[in-house]
């Protein structure tokens, strides 16, 4: 059992299937482009991506339940993407206990 001294992150998935869906090569891309743009809305998002506004809202809630991304009011309501991790290091047994 891992206990994360203070202070130190922890994000949870309850399977590789999970991290594998979460943390996709797109998703990874998408990560990326919000760290190095830093898009001041969805929208901005949207034209920077190439994907629906929808579709980001869905992964970036998804993102953000894991701890991931911070989505932050923005101007005029606007919702804005920072990425909170530069890092994740993945810890899993390879064996069954």
């Amino acid at each position: 059992d891992v206990k994360p001294a203070k202070g130190e992150p922890t994000v949870w998935f309850t399977s590789v299937e999970s991290f594998a869906k979460v943390l996709s090569q797109r998703n990874q891309a998408l990560l990326d482009l919000i760290a190095k743009r830093k898009p001041g809305s969805l929208s901005e998002l949207e034209e920077l991506s190439g994907r629906a506004k929808s579709n980001l809202s869905r992964t970036l809630r998804t993102m953000e339940r894991y701890g991931l991304v911070e989505l932050a009011d923005g101007e005029r309501g606007a919702i804005v993407p920072r990425v909170r991790y530069d890092r994740i290091m993945l810890d899993m047994p390879v064996l069954s206990t």
